[in-house]
């Protein structure tokens, strides 16, 4: 069976990105007053080239069949750049559904672990395809959440979520300076995943409890945003070293996992330099060193996972 969630999430794609067009953004003459934002499907269907009756019928889920070349076509005349394109032929290719399977609970992998633990002077955190903290070094949880237990990661009953911390700590809303472009950014690749991966329970259950808790998401994630952001600069205000401008960079694991490792740099010589200095200045050595080598050591010293 086709999975529906895909295919009514094609149709409201089609549909937001095309009421977010005017006549002129695609060379055509706007004639008067438009009953409904954006695009009629009429217009839309002329510029991809195909009919109106079908392009109605792909906006409304009627068909899911749709070749590559109907998709590029569409993507080029709703002007998607690369990531939008990328989910556009996602939410179009509508997988059969899957029976649901009981999976284990994610974790990050030895060797990355040992990376992020080896960096000490660098903020890093690894990070699940739903955005779950699996784990994170000293730096990084002092940074980002020391108002949470640093262990909390290794427990998917208490595993923090970035996007969901984002939008119901306080906390972490204090933190970043420019709140809604971070929401922004966050919401827009919680929508590729979404696009990946639609009959993810656990992700539906986490975008409709923050769509129920609060409305700034709702609205947020009706928009379809989406980007798949690699790197950047992010804007905090850290309740210990006051304002911080961090350069980010998020490196993916050549599998299958969906894992990320975000990891923070500060431009030599800046405050924000200083800062992370002082924050990881602050950070006291405990037992910790002890328990992490032997929760890192591997079952087979020869075996690459």
């Amino acid at each position: 069976m086709v999975n529906m969630t895909m295919v009514s999430e094609l149709g409201e794609f089609l549909r937001v990105r095309r009421a977010s067009l005017q006549p002129e953004d695609v060379g055509l003459l706007n004639y008067g007053i438009r009953r409904v934002p954006g695009l009629r499907r009429e217009e839309l269907a002329m510029l991809a080239g195909v009919s109106n009756t079908y392009y109605t019928r792909l906006e409304q889920g009627l068909s899911n069949n749709a070749s590559d070349a109907i998709i590029d076509a569409i993507a080029r005349a709703l002007n998607l750049n690369t990531d939008e394109r990328a989910h556009l032929f996602n939410l179009a290719r509508a997988r059969p559904a899957k029976r649901r399977t009981v999976t284990k609970p994610d974790k990050a992998r030895t060797g990355t672990l040992r990376l992020i633990q080896s960096m000490a002077s660098t903020p890093a955190i690894v990070l699940g395809r739903r955005s779950e903290v699996l784990a994170w070094n000293r730096l990084g949880h002092r940074l980002v959440a020391g108002h949470l237990d640093f262990d909390a990661p290794k427990s998917a009953a208490t595993r923090p979520n970035m996007t969901r911390l984002l939008f119901l700590d306080q906390h972490t809303r204090e933190l970043y300076s420019r709140w809604l472009e971070e929401a922004t950014r966050a919401v827009s690749s919680l929508r590729l995943v979404a696009g990946r991966a639609s009959d993810d329970p656990e992700l539906a259950s986490l975008v409709g409890e923050l769509t129920l808790k609060t409305e700034e998401f709702a609205k947020l994630w009706a928009r379809h945003p989406v980007q798949n952001c690699m790197s950047g600069l992010k804007h905090m205000h850290h309740p210990e070293v006051g304002d911080l401008k961090l350069n980010f960079e998020v490196l993916t694991p050549p599998d299958e996992s969906g894992h990320r490792i975000l990891m923070y740099a500060a431009d030599p010589g800046t405050p924000a330099a200083e800062a992370l200095q002082l924050l990881a200045a602050g950070d006291v050595v405990s037992e910790e060193p002890r328990s992490l080598s032997r929760e890192l050591r591997p079952s087979t010293p020869t075996q690459c996972r």
